[in-house]
């Protein structure tokens, strides 16, 4: 299942031999970030007051078209490092007084990233948050309970036509839900100490231009099929087009006002108390790290 001479680690199941080529993702046999640093703009009970310990890794799975973070998911920019030094970035960042360690789009590279957290355990006494982009196998996140701590997951498109138009991924919707089903099984109802997340499920949705009532149908699919008090809500409002979206006119624009407060509206409707929200105002490239290892 971790084999990356014939890899199949996520749906994509490219089985290309990465100690040769690529697949989809483009990530090789080498572990390869962009960025290490405490992060304060998750959500609250992750970036707490003294943030959380996030490493950027560069590449994806997905390539959404609308992607803020195309420098490293579509460019590859970044630094191949040792598991060795992955694990040493994972201690200092602890030193720093990180309330977590927050792997971004880890996905291409999990068998490295476990091989790094085997090499600092006992050391590593902080949660670890598997932050990705939804595309996952369930027997992936089943293999992978005893490592992680909390799941930060996208729950991108209820409609397979949106999930292959802007992610080539026609079965998106099916794998998230079942991946989810997993991550909630495996972490329970989300627990809190002192403002900070210490184990469960928060899911994020980013509301797209012109698809309030995709997400609203959304919303409708979890609510039937994983109740209202399993996981943490995140609506996110923080859509911004980038530059090459010409294909994509009808998402080539921010998200109104209109859009985001109809969701949020539905959200509370349907029960969801345990709901986090973003200002407007997040909807800016000025949030994007920048990606300089």
């Amino acid at each position: 299942m971790f084999d990356m001479r014939s890899c199949r680690i996520c749906p994509r199941n490219c089985g290309v031999d990465r100690t040769k080529a690529v697949g989809f993702c483009r990530a090789g046999d080498k572990v390869k970030i962009a960025r290490a640093a405490l992060h304060f703009w998750e959500e609250p009970p992750i970036s707490g007051e003294k943030g959380s310990g996030t490493v950027f890794f560069s590449n994806c799975n997905l390539h959404c078209v609308y992607c803020q973070n195309h420098k490293i998911s579509f460019e590859g920019s970044g630094r191949e490092i040792s598991t060795d030094h992955l694990g040493e970035i994972f201690l200092h960042l602890q030193n720093l007084g990180a309330h977590n360690i927050n792997l971004v789009t880890p996905t291409p590279y999990l068998p490295l990233i476990i091989e790094a957290l085997d090499k600092v355990k006992g050391k590593l006494l902080i949660p670890v948050v598997y932050n990705c982009g939804g595309y996952e196998k369930p027997e992936i996140i089943k293999r992978i309970d005893n490592y992680m701590d909390i799941y930060l997951t996208d729950f991108k498109y209820y409609d397979k036509n949106s999930a292959k138009k802007y992610s080539l991924a026609e079965d998106y919707p099916d794998f998230a839900a079942a991946s989810l089903e997993e991550m909630i099984r495996t972490k329970g109802k989300p627990k809190i100490e002192n403002k900070i997340m210490k184990s469960g499920v928060i899911l994020r949705h980013l509301v797209l231009p012109g698809h309030r009532r995709e997400s609203i149908k959304l919303l409708a699919f979890l609510k039937e099929n994983f109740g209202t008090d399993k996981f943490i809500l995140s609506l996110m409002s923080q859509y911004f087009p980038p530059q090459n979206l010409s294909d994509f006119p009808e998402i080539n624009r921010k998200i109104t006002s209109f859009e985001y407060d109809s969701v949020v509206s539905a959200a509370a409707d349907m029960g969801f108390e345990k709901c986090y929200t973003q200002a407007k105002d997040s909807a800016d490239e000025r949030y994007v790290p920048d990606f300089d290892f």
